[in-house]
């Protein structure tokens, strides 16, 4: 049994993987940064990861996975700060014996880091107008306070009642 997870600065890279001796089952997810979300175009993701503990409660639920589902290994490589649109950000292999207990590890993995472990993604969206600023991420550095916003009152063309 083999255990290994990586936090990794940016997106992540195609890696050449190695089937282990006696698997049968051989799961690779991978996470992609969607190109839009909530109806608007996004740029990127901004992911903010509080380590060390991020790291220690892949670990622990790497292991758990290999305890509750009697698979081989797991793996897992999670990205931190920016990753585009298309690139890939998080990815998880399970080997097992066979198919039906490593696809459910797989799943199960999942919810419970995205429930359990402190990893946080903020949206970077593509501007609205042509020549617009993108909307800003609450990760990064905000240049001051914004101007006022000026609002004029709109003259009625009805007449007031009597």
């Amino acid at each position: 049994m083999r255990v290994l997870v990586e936090i990794v600065e940016g997106p992540l890279t195609p890696v050449k993987l190695q089937v282990g001796e006696g698997t049968g089952a051989f799961v690779v997810f991978e996470g992609v940064v969607r190109g839009e979300e909530d109806g608007r175009k996004l740029e990127a993701l901004e992911y903010q990861v509080y380590e060390p503990m991020a790291s220690k409660q892949l670990e622990s639920l790497a292991n758990e996975m290999v305890e509750e589902f009697g698979v081989l290994d797991v793996a897992v490589w999670h990205s931190s700060g920016i990753v585009k649109a298309g690139e890939v950000s998080f990815r998880l292999v399970i080997e097992g014996v066979h198919r039906h207990e490593s696809l459910e590890a797989v799943g199960e993995f999942i919810e419970r880091m995205k429930r359990d472990v402190p990893i946080w993604k903020q949206p970077i969206f593509a501007p609205t107008k042509p020549g617009g600023r993108r909307s800003r991420s609450n990760f990064e550095k905000h240049d001051g306070p914004k101007k006022p916003v000026r609002t004029t009152a709109k003259k009625s063309k009805r007449k007031p009642k009597q």
